[in-house]
């Protein structure tokens, strides 16, 4: 008997008694894990997909050390050029060995509760537009105004030609 699941966001062929080596899990050396992402599990002849997953189906293993794996050598080289890099890394990997293989009536694991997310940032206070004065004895005030709220009031106003204008020609523009 044979299963495909997914362990660690890899798919691997497994069989009973059988040493997997995966990406590093968090639990400790010595316990029990089990997997619930069953894709596939072949029994002789007996072949039953999942879709995605078989419901009810589990894999159990037992995590038998934590290692590093070989090193692999990263060599990047563009030709003359003068370019060279050689970067590598190790692995961190789990061994495991599959104890059963369960295809039907096996219980859901608990996924570990996450702890609750933080409450949501403070709105941002909303900016509140300076009104432009509306009499031609404020064009004092127009100098305040920033370009963008000067063609804002000539838009209101109903000026054209107003995007192309500078500072001054839209205070002079709308002061009449």
């Amino acid at each position: 008997m044979y299963a495909i699941v997914e362990i660690a966001g890899q798919q691997f062929k497994v069989a009973k008694d059988q040493k997997v080596f995966v990406h590093r899990l968090s639990e400790e050396e010595g316990s029990s894990v089990s997997f619930d992402n069953v894709l596939l599990i072949g029994d002789g002849d007996n072949i039953t997909l999942g879709a995605p997953a078989i419901e009810g189906a589990q894999v159990g293993a037992k995590i038998t050390r934590h290692l590093k794996g070989d090193k692999v050598i990263v060599f990047k080289k563009k030709r003359r050029k003068g370019y060279q890099k050689k970067n590598g890394h190790r692995q961190y990997l789990s061994e495991i060995v599959i104890e059963s293989i369960v295809a039907s009536g096996a219980k859901k694991t608990a996924k570990k509760e996450q702890a609750p997310k933080a409450a949501p940032k403070a709105e941002k206070k909303e900016t509140v537009k300076k009104e432009a004065p509306k009499s031609k004895a404020a064009s004092e005030d127009l100098n305040s105004l920033t370009v963008a709220q000067l063609k804002d009031l000539a838009k209101e106003r109903g000026l054209e030609g107003y995007s192309a204008l500078k500072k001054a020609e839209l205070i002079e523009a709308l002061s009449k």
